[in-house]
């Protein structure tokens, strides 16, 4: 049966190379904030194929980017080389049927369909064929237009033409975006760019050089290079390059941080000055060396190269050095899929540049209230900014630590001390590219907080008889301990780790200092299983072995509390392998209890929360079992909350769920706690860093107010 398409849009430029790519990007983070991802479709009528991937970029950077479940082949109706062979064959009508024949077949299957337009580069033709597609797919159109290497007047002129050829076809322009714009450009452009404003939404998106700056990967496929050394490091972007065809005292002095350094390859002294630069800490960054005239080096010093563990990428290429700068000049690179550090930046510029709430609704006209994964995780970051709070990082020196730092920092999700060896750490920093500006970095052997940190954990553990030595020690050489007595006394609100260390590690020291709150007797643990449309809370699946009723309890209502606290109204499930009487046995007879003690223990505590069970998955999950299973249950086919009787249980399903429907799994968050510190998994992804930062910094607010009292 076919399903009506709910929305679409038609992104398209007044000229190639103008940025849509970026502004799908921000686009389709907005839409899967309120759209299921398996809803939305990104579809391009003509496109370009890159040689080396064998497909268009964009399809794939945007397919890729946000894990879309559309596929491939259905996305586009033709290149633009066929297009070129029908349009000059005249047969302009057959290609128009054909891309909206494609088109059609897309929307029978989705909600939402984003479409980027043709990167043709025929001048006027370009406005008209998009404009046609617009109006024949009866999609509204949001237009882009650049400003990189124009004067304003010229700009202005771009966008009057294109406006006037898209409104001409009879087509909806509801927005116009400037990208690339330059400060001076600014305010003349803002003045200016009314006298063409009806009704349309128009923004500026400033230039951002770093969006435009190759990879190290990029360079050496563009140029045909012979990679001799540093394949690891073939992701580090390129802002500048600095030709070395002079003195070393005058070459050291035109470095700069992430430049390329291109120089003949018998220039020796070039390259054993840049392997100086490499190692030290009052010189800037070096991204790699491109050495021209197919030059390569000597023995000895292809014997030194080799002898430096992170080398950067060393290339060589046929080219003398002059024709190798203009063509490294010329190079305009696309946005890789896998060109993670550019996507953050391209979604954060775009959403700090448009006003999201206007856009959304002028886009997406009434859409149902759907949380979908997107929108969770953009809620995250977005209640975390509110109040930032502090969060130690014990595991300062690992990769992926360093990297979501980074991140953490520019997005405002939460202000970091990271605890490790500061020189190793920026390093590291360095070597990958990451800027760690602004973050408190020491080691905790160094602090001067020690002896009091010792002294304080002293107090709390010799009833244990521990010594005073073991007590300095231990918070000395320990960072999760370090760390902990951090949260304790307040000079960090929230404290993350477990990327290195195990679960037990991490959460033994917040046992023994900062302990359980007064209604709870255990710590426990959820996980946020973001489905395509929905939120749930799975609890517990990485603490408690083997709760009793009592402890069950505590979970179910600690696992109210959390869902609340992130927006997820809690309708608690109490799951059992029986559905209300029907069971008998032990297990089962643990979990009754465990309900009726969980909502005794909600009306003592003022909570308003439903809590039912015990129930089936399936009849708690779904509404057709449950009007046959548990029919006056308020709960049942509605839960929201799903509290599992074990580990063992709890543990299966939230891997099973995660691994069978694409779910993602944000956790294990902790609770119970009278102050936050959280989990990670030992294999956990920078993603999952930056969204467990956030979770705690939450955390850390609620327990604010909790204590003031709002």
């Amino acid at each position: 049966m076919k399903t009506k398409t709910k929305g679409s849009l038609y992104v398209t430029g007044t000229e190639a190379r103008c940025g849509k790519s970026v502004i799908c990007l921000g686009i389709m983070e907005l839409l899967l904030r309120s759209i299921p991802s398996d809803r939305i479709a990104f579809f391009r009528p003509l496109i370009k194929i890159d040689p080396e991937a064998g497909k268009d970029t964009d399809i794939q950077l945007i397919k890729e980017c946000f894990d879309l479940d559309f596929e491939y082949d259905s996305s586009y109706a033709f290149t633009a080389e066929d297009a070129d062979k029908m349009i000059a064959a005249g047969l302009y009508d057959e290609l128009m049927d054909g891309i909206i024949e494609r088109y059609r077949r897309v929307e029978e299957n989705y909600d939402f369909i984003l479409c980027e337009g043709t990167d043709l580069e025929t001048s006027a033709f370009e406005f008209d064929i998009n404009a046609e597609i617009a109006k024949n797919l009866g999609a509204p159109v949001l237009l882009v237009a650049c400003a990189k290497d124009k004067t304003v007047d010229q700009v202005i002129a771009s966008l009057e033409q294109a406006k006037g050829s898209i409104i001409e076809k009879g087509c909806q322009l509801i927005s116009m975006i400037v990208n690339r714009v330059s400060l001076e450009q600014k305010d003349v452009l803002l003045k200016k760019i009314k006298k063409i404003q009806n009704k349309e939404l128009i923004f500026l998106i400033p230039e951002v050089p770093f969006l435009g700056s190759p990879r190290m990967k990029d360079i050496m496929k563009y140029m045909d290079a012979r990679l001799l050394y540093g394949e690891a490091l073939l992701k580090r972007h390129v802002k500048n390059f600095v030709v070395a065809a002079m003195l070393l005292p005058n070459f050291l002095e035109r470095i700069e941080d992430d430049c390329l350094i291109i120089t003949p390859g018998d220039r020796s002294d070039v390259i054993v000055a840049c392997l100086s630069v490499l190692t030290s800490a009052s010189m800037p960054n070096i991204s790699g060396i491109m050495l021209t005239g197919g030059l390569l080096p000597e023995p000895p010093i292809r014997k030194l190269i080799e002898g430096y563990k992170d080398m950067i990428p060393i290339l060589s290429v046929k080219e003398n050095t002059f024709p190798a700068a203009v063509k490294v000049n010329n190079i305009h690179p696309a946005i890789s899929s896998d060109d993670t550090e550019k996507i953050e930046l391209a979604l954060d510029v775009f959403e700090e540049s448009v006003d999201i709430k206007k856009l959304g609704e002028l886009i997406l006209r009434r859409r149902p209230d759907i949380v979908t994964p997107k929108r969770f995780e953009y809620n995250l970051m977005e209640w975390a900014k509110r109040e930032p709070k502090t969060i130690v990082l014990p595991e300062g020196e690992d990769e992926r630590i360093i990297r979501a730092a980074e991140i953490i920092k520019r997005k405002g999700i939460a202000k970091l001390i990271m605890l490790g060896d500061r020189e190793k750490i920026l390093q590291k920093a360095g070597i990958i590219g990451v800027d760690l500006d602004d973050i408190e970095i020491f080691i905790p052997s160094e602090s001067k907080k020690i002896q009091e940190y010792a002294e304080v954990y002293y107090e709390l553990r010799k009833h244990k008889r521990i010594s005073f030595e073991f007590a300095y020690d231990l918070i000395s050489n320990d960072r999760n301990f370090f760390g902990t007595m951090m949260v304790y006394m307040g000079d960090a609100d929230g404290m993350v780790s477990g990327a290195v260390h195990t679960t037990a590690d991490t959460i033994r020291p917040a046992f023994q200092i900062i302990k359980t709150k007064p209604a709870f007797s255990i710590v426990s643990s959820i996980f946020f299983m973001c489905l395509k449309d929905r939120v749930l809370v799975y609890g517990d699946c990485a603490v408690n072995p083997d709760p009793n009723a009592q402890e069950l309890a505590e979970i179910a209502i600690a696992s109210a509390q959390t869902a609340k606290q992130f927006g997820i109204e809690p309708r608690v499930a109490m799951i059992s392998y029986s559905t209300g009487d029907s069971g008998k046995g032990k297990d089962v007879e643990k979990v009754r209890q465990a309900t009726a003690l969980a909502k005794k223990m909600a009306k003592d505590m003022g909570l308003d929360v439903e809590i039912d069970g015990p129930m089936q998955y399936d009849a708690a999950i779904d509404p057709e079992v449950a009007k046959i299973k548990m029919p006056e249950s308020k709960v049942a086919g509605r839960a929201t909350v799903f509290i599992f009787p074990d580990l063992d249980t709890g543990n299966t399903t939230y891997k099973a769920v995660q691994r069978s429907t694409g779910a993602i799994a944000i956790g294990p968050i902790l609770q119970g706690l009278k102050k936050p510190v959280n989990d990670l998994s030992r294999g956990c992804t920078v993603k999952d860093i930056v969204n467990t930062v956030a979770i705690t910094a939450i955390q850390a607010q609620e327990k604010q107010h909790e204590d003031t009292g709002n």
